[in-house]
């Protein structure tokens, strides 16, 4: 897999949304759960349907770390490195981050009033 994917929710509007926009940024592949090849499949945690994943050739980062990594490949990813490595100097960072990840990832619904998009077409 030389390109970077990231796995996620298909059937969610606002996941699709999210998506889509770390997509149009960098080089990352998306591909929604109703996609998945076997392949990349097998490579997913066993519950790989309660959070977003970045496939990569060398690892697979799940849920805060998903998104934290598919946006460090973006444009802006660049300019956010050095708070990221920063941050990820503490302790508790990730913790939060995951942490953060699950308020948002709870309330998708309510996030999908604000900014949506159609789960691609099959």
């Amino acid at each position: 897999m030389d390109t970077p994917t990231l796995v996620y929710d298909d059937d969610c509007g606002f996941c699709t949304w999210c998506a889509r926009r770390i997509a149009e940024q960098s080089d990352v592949t998306l591909v929604g759960f109703s996609d998945l090849d076997a392949e990349t499949r097998e490579r997913l945690p066993e519950n790989y349907e309660e959070c977003a994943h970045l496939v990569t050739a060398e690892a697979v980062y799940s849920c805060g770390k998903s998104i934290e990594e598919a946006i460090l490949q973006s444009e802006v990813g660049g300019d956010l490195r050095p708070v990221v490595d920063l941050f990820r100097q503490f302790e508790n960072y990730g913790t939060f981050r995951e942490r953060a990840y699950r308020a948002v990832a709870d309330r998708r619904d309510l996030f999908g009033k604000v900014v949506s998009s159609d789960p691609p077409a099959r």
